[in-house]
């Protein structure tokens, strides 16, 4: 396993993760395959996706990889009146990652993050590293502290 730069990015910081590595498959990217690989309810396991909103631009949402963003709500939480996903085509040059491989950690800007408030119902949630087929579990407040996130009521 190749360290990413959000894993390198949690060492520097001295906080505490562990990864865990899958097979993924080219033809399903879904979170739903990467947490049935990595063994995880899909609840526990928290996909990335990245908006635009009218008002405030870029932002940030993890939600359990089960789950559908909420636009209303995520537009609200965020300060926007309408919030939409962006194109996949812009995934690499607004983050610096791939689609099936997007972190909430080191993105190549500091965009604001809101996870979904099911977060905290675990010990510990499954992120991607960065990578394809690769997952940091990290305990919910420590990425939310990390991330300077805001907890929200995200899912429809």
């Amino acid at each position: 396993m190749t360290k990413t730069n959000a894993m390198r990015l949690l060492d520097a910081a001295g906080l505490p993760y562990r990864c865990t590595s899958y097979e993924y498959d080219e033809s399903d990217l879904s979170g739903l395959h990467a947490a049935e690989q990595i063994g995880m309810p899909p609840e526990q396991v928290f996909k990335t996706l990245v908006t635009r909103g009218d008002k405030t631009g870029v932002a940030v949402f993890c939600i359990p990889v089960g789950s559908e963003l909420d636009l209303r709500r995520a537009a609200a939480v965020s300060g926007n009146k309408k919030i939409e996903m962006i194109h996949v085509k812009e995934l690499l040059g607004l983050t610096g990652y791939i689609r099936g491989g997007c972190s909430p950690i080191g993105m190549k800007k500091k965009y604001p993050t809101y996870i979904d408030e099911t977060a905290a119902l675990w010990d510990e949630i499954a992120v991607s590293a960065g990578q394809r087929g690769e997952q940091i579990v990290i305990a919910p407040k420590t990425l939310i502290a990390f991330v300077e996130a805001t907890e929200a009521d995200l899912t429809a």
